[in-house]
């Protein structure tokens, strides 16, 4: 099997990002956040935090959205031109996606991509990770729990924080946009 990252290597971007943006831009009411999210971002900088808990305080934006599956639903229409060409030329029914993004974001475009997806587990509704945020040493956690390492053929992604991962395939494919080169 080969499996992906998301962002930045199968998605032409970062779909939290972008999907932070499509909401303040379509509800500018959610601007009442970015105070306390600019403050989790920079305890994160300073150390004072780790990843999931800034997450934790930047995805509370997610209780101003009145209907957050019909917003994902949406943000796809806007954005499934986002999955990379290369990409699509590839794909197999077999592959997984590995991701730190959300796992309500993710899984409507796995699903239309007809793949397998792990990704962070996120209160859609609070916007509280429900467990670590699934980057780095806990991706190999999690993808442990579903499938075995040994049938990794290949794993691709944009980061050298994927390297817990890309030392359990068996070949490992470093990807920058459309470009890809061996780890």
């Amino acid at each position: 099997m080969n499996v992906y990252d998301f962002d930045k290597t199968i998605y032409d971007g970062d779909s939290s990002k972008h999907f932070f943006l499509f909401n303040y831009k379509k509800q500018p009411s959610l601007m009442r956040y970015i105070p306390r999210q600019l403050w989790a971002f920079v305890q994160y900088v300073l150390r004072r935090i780790d990843k999931t808990q800034m997450k934790d305080i930047i995805y509370t934006y997610f209780q101003g959205i009145p209907d957050i599956d019909e917003r994902v639903a949406e943000f796809w229409e806007k954005h499934d031109d986002n999955i990379q060409l290369w990409y699509l030329k590839q794909r197999a029914d077999d592959d997984v996606i590995i991701s730190a993004s959300p796992t309500f974001l993710l899984q409507p475009m796995c699903d239309q991509l007809g793949v397998h997806l792990i990704a962070s587990e996120v209160d859609k509704k609070t916007g509280e990770n429900l467990r670590p945020n699934c980057y780095g040493e806990e991706k190999p956690v999690r993808f442990q729990e579903h499938y075995d390492v040994e049938a990794i053929d290949m794993f691709y992604s944009d980061s050298y924080s994927d390297d817990p991962m890309a030392k359990l395939a068996k070949e490992a494919v470093l990807v920058k946009k459309d470009k890809l080169k061996p780890w």
